[in-house]
């Protein structure tokens, strides 16, 4: 390279493989991205041209048209802005370059679990460190039995099929004779879940299925859409990439209005909002019932309809009406709860009875992950009921993930499309079909490590289980004769339960207790939870293996299959999931069982098979065009929207509920839960309840006078991507302290700043009983007033472990009750805290007396680096 930054640098690359960089993990999603390399590095992430070896007209391109105006797909993916910054991430600084073992935890000796979160590591081999690994697992096994070892193997994360993220470590085990497995919860449809579900049935995790050929008819006939609680310019973003932008966009073009209803202006409020309604956290149930008054009152919802689809509806007259309780759900009441003036409301309500409306989602937000949220998720069931729930452009829609054109050879999204599991015949190498000894849900993971008692919960929580199973009362552990035992191993390749979850500081408290043993994390990164592992193993990113890719979900312009060529060699001695997985089995005496003899060039034509590439070309083909396009079926428009099949006919086309109807009053909620105040068997308001005491109307809230909401982070997947120097650069990124370290920004509104002497850009605290966070202060009129918004996910960085975190892990003080007393999801959002000025005293008692803390190597455009927590041979 040239001395003289004034000369051209040749930057043409040696090579262009392909990638979808969506970060939900298993089956992909969108972000199909072209990845330039040359002399063996990514110099260049750029979006992906469909046609690129093929003649776009083949893909029978599909249109929507409306007042003149056209929507097309185009022929160039969508990806979000830091799936093109991917190389930053690939080549972080926090990478986890080789096997890592706690430097003071010796499995002959003292294991020192008090010290996870505070000791350092040093350099091992990949022998040494399968060794551990499979002889603890065998020390376990004779010891206490196979379901002492936890396997926690879900979530989101990389795009991958056969090397996909999670879940390998489950399908040894499981020929090992099982295992505990932390249950894979609803973490962004809580409400739907857990409430809708017992209205409209099963559903896509709670959510209204099908929704085929919804975003048609949004298109073509509605007036009005409510986003409610969304934000289409920051959710979609790590999953189906911008396409929601394109077709919000396309709404203001032809006229369709578009009303944000969420605390703060977000960010596609900022951009597509013809009117912001902010709205008090968690208080989305009481605008509802209001909604339903005026409607009741003014004669403004479809009798016959409901009439002939649903049931209960004159016990939620009674209730709205205040027949029942003697309060009226008024207005001028719902105005007390929401902050919402009462005209607004009445307005609001009218415009939803008289025009053409539809809610929009793109999963969790402000009214569906927090305290109760059943009650909101089964509300919002009830006003489309009242409007003709499933006649033309009365939907709930989970805009651009859901609803698009269906594509050919993928038949099973014609009426219901939850997962690729569901249809196609893919040789999926993870825990979908290991289910182990005994479960215990992610939210009581907790107790299941700390508490002593059994543990009684309805519903494992699990994503795709029937609304039976809510039903059902399991236990932990398991009764001796069926092989149950409390827990003593945790394995994990899904290390952001701290960040992510419920009561984070917990969490690390439980991961701390001499009960748990032995815990191995791998990981690509150093960070979250591997800091309270004894074992951590080098991962490597998607750039670094081959492997097949099934972008399916429903986002994307097309639906595609692709041949991911390694990009880039491994970064350190990392390995695929699926290979460290294989190096503790080749150990144990286990790699036949675990491939079942299938190499992965087997297992990458079984999924060209089972995905029907087959059909539009031969294998070889495959191999030299890397990627095929599924067309448009040619059928496509003939796919009844949404549940049109049931507002037309549901006699014959009836619900998954016992009644086939909606059920806006649940005879199974009341029968099997009659003394549950929380979630009765109509939807109320739950001003408090045995679980959950984080309204303004708390005593607490005299020390707490703020409600803390946390939503989909902007600038990364949940726990993905908070290295990405670029992300951390823009403005609503990372707030720089002057201590040159980069805080999580925490929204304020001035009038709330101003009573506390806050400015914006100072660092501050965010607290309450269950610990401190501390963040940078973003001071706008973006964030209505006695409100605080910070996006989770942010990087753990503790100065005081399971007391003070530096890195804007806002979810370890969220609270630890789960949605409701038989509820077992997460409350994340929507709770009780306060934001201060970090006194100077405070500052200069934790630099005193947690020095390690403040002196870990640190880059402020990555933040935290992997020398930081390594000793004895860390490298750049």
């Amino acid at each position: 390279m040239s001395d003289d930054p004034r000369k051209k640098v040749d930057v043409t690359p040696d090579k262009t493989v392909v990638r979808a960089l969506s970060q939900g993990g298993l089956l992909g999603g969108t972000g199909e991205v072209m990845v330039d390399v040359k002399d063996g590095k990514i110099v260049r992430i750029r979006p992906f041209d469909f046609d690129w070896k093929y003649d776009g007209a083949s893909f029978r391109p599909w249109k929507l048209e409306r007042n003149g105006e056209t929507l097309e797909p185009g022929l160039r993916s969508r990806p979000a802005p830091y799936m093109t910054a991917y190389k930053k991430r690939t080549y972080s600084p926090n990478r986890v370059k080789y096997p890592l073992k706690r430097i003071d935890w010796d499995p002959d000796g003292e294991r020192n679990p008090q010290n996870r979160g505070k000791s350092k590591y040093v350099r091992i081999s990949w022998d040494e460190a399968t060794d551990i690994i499979a002889k603890e697992i065998a020390r376990i096994h004779k010891q206490y039995g196979p379901a002492a070892i936890l396997v926690q193997g879900d979530g989101h994360g990389e795009s991958k099929t056969i090397h996909t993220p999670h879940g390998h470590s489950a399908r040894l085990l499981d020929e090992m004779g099982g295992f505990t497995l932390q249950v894979r919860q609803p973490d962004s449809w809580e409400g739907w879940y857990w409430g809708s579900k017992h209205v409209w049935g099963h559903g896509f995790q709670g959510m209204m299925a099908p929704q085929l050929n919804v975003c048609k008819d949004v298109i073509e006939n509605c007036d009005m859409v409510l986003e409610w609680g969304c934000d289409d310019e920051t959710n979609p973003w790590g999953f189906t990439g911008q396409n929601a932008t394109n077709i919000s966009y396309f709404f203001t073009k032809v006229g369709i209005k578009q009303v944000y209803i969420c605390p703060e202006l977000n960010f596609g409020a900022a951009v597509h909002a013809d009117k912001w309604i902010p709205i008090l956290p968690n208080t989305d149930a009481a605008l509802q019932l209001a909604i339903i008054y005026v409607w009741l009152k003014e004669d403004l919802w479809d009798k016959e309809y409901v009439a002939t689809h649903a049931v209960g509806m004159d016990k939620v007259a009674a209730y709205v009406l205040g027949e029942e309780d003697g309060v009226p759900k008024t207005p001028e009441w719902a105005s007390r709860k929401t902050t919402i003036p009462e005209w607004t409301i009445k307005a609001l309500a009218r415009e939803f009875g008289k025009q053409c409306t539809s809610i929009l989602h793109y999963f969790g937000g402000s009214m569906i992950r927090g305290p109760f949220a059943h009650e909101p998720g089964r509300l919002e069931c009830i006003l489309l009921g009242m409007q003709g729930l499933g006649g033309p452009g009365v939907h709930q829609w989970q805009m651009s993930y859901f609803g698009m054109p269906r594509a050919e050879a993928l038949e099973h999204f014609r009426y219901f499309n939850p997962s690729l599991s569901h249809g196609l015949r893919i040789p999926v190498q993870s825990s979908v079909d290991a289910w182990g000894t005994q479960n215990i849900p992610k939210t009581l993971i907790q107790e299941a490590i700390l508490g002593s008692e059994t543990i009684h919960f309805f519903g494992t929580g699990a994503q795709n289980a029937e609304t039976e199973d809510q039903f059902i009362d399991y236990q932990f552990p398991n009764p001796p004769e069926e092989g149950g035992t409390r827990l003593h191993m945790i394995w994990t390749d899904t290390p952001c339960r701290i960040t992510c979850w419920n009561h984070g500081n917990w969490t690390i408290e439980a991961h701390r207790d001499e009960s748990i043993e032995f815990c191995v994390a791998q990981h690509p990164w150093l960070e979250n939870d591997c800091l309270y592992a004894d074992v951590i193993l080098p991962a490597n990113t998607t750039m670094e293996v081959e492997d097949v890719l099934t972008n399916v979900r429903q986002g994307p312009p097309y639906q595609t299959c692709m041949l991911q060529e390694k990009a880039i060699e491994p970064v350190g001695e990392s390995k695929s999931d699926y290979e460290i997985v294989l190096a503790v089995a080749e150990k144990l005496g286990m790699t036949e069982q675990v491939t079942k003899g299938k190499t992965v060039d087997d297992l990458e034509k079984e999924i060209f098979e089972g995905m029907h590439v087959d059909r539009y070309m031969t294998w070889d083909e495959f191999k030299e065009k890397k990627y095929c396009v599924f067309p448009t079926a040619e059928d496509w428009e003939q796919d009844p929207p949404g549940l049109r099949e049931f507002y037309e006919d549901p006699k014959n086309h009836p619900l998954k509920t016992p009644s086939g109807l909606l059920e806006f009053y649940s005879e199974r909620l009341a029968t099997h839960f009659p003394d549950d105040k929380e979630r009765p068997g109509i939807p109320k308001w739950i001003e408090k309840g045995i679980t959950h005491d984080e309204r303004l109307s708390s005593e607490r809230a005299d020390m707490l006078p703020l409600i803390l909401m946390s939503n989909h982070p902007r600038w990364r997947t949940h726990a993905q991507g908070d290295d990405c120097t670029w992300a951390r650069e823009t403005p609503t990124g990372k707030v720089l302290g002057p201590d040159n370290y980069n805080y999580e920004p925490v929204w304020l509104n001035p009038k709330d700043a101003a009573e506390r002497g806050i400015q914006h850009g100072e660092i501050v605290k965010i607290f309450n009983e269950r610990g401190i966070v501390l963040a940078g202060a973003c001071v706008w009129e973006r964030m209505m007033p006695g409100v605080t918004y910070i996006d989770h996910g942010a990087r753990h960085d503790p100065i005081i472990p399971g007391k003070v975190d530096r890195g804007g892990a806002i979810n370890t003080i969220a609270p630890h009750g789960l949605t409701s007393k038989n509820a077992c999801g997460q409350a994340t959002s929507g709770y009780l805290a306060d934001v201060q000025k970090i006194r100077p005293e405070e500052w200069e008692t934790w630099r005193r007396d947690y020095p390690d803390a403040f002196e870990r190597e640190y880059d402020p455009g990555a933040g935290l680096r992997f020398n930081g927590w390594v000793v004895e041979g860390g490298v750049d």
